[in-house]
């Protein structure tokens, strides 16, 4: 099982631990790319998928690294709807 897979394991699982990091890879290994919504973004993140004409936006948690548990559900949502995971 490589690290997309295991990714998508943990995140199916809703854990309370998930963190951005995971998430941009997660994002990264189905094809998103990341950006800022601008100058004024602060800490709003928007991950684009040009193939599927898909995007999410995230904040990005601080000053802790780890997803609230609406946002991890709102990942896997996502991700859902677009048949990805």
């Amino acid at each position: 099982m490589g690290k997309k897979e295991k990714l998508i394991a943990r995140l199916k699982s809703l854990p309370k631990n998930f963190t951005f990091d995971e998430a941009d890879s997660l994002l990264g290994y189905l094809g998103y790319s990341k950006g800022n919504k601008g100058k004024t973004s602060g800490s709003r993140v928007e991950f684009r998928n040009i193939d599927l004409g898909a995007k999410l936006i995230m904040h990005k948690p601080h000053p802790d690294n780890t997803l609230k548990p609406y946002q991890t559900k709102q990942l896997k949502k996502h991700l859902e709807q677009e048949g990805l995971i």
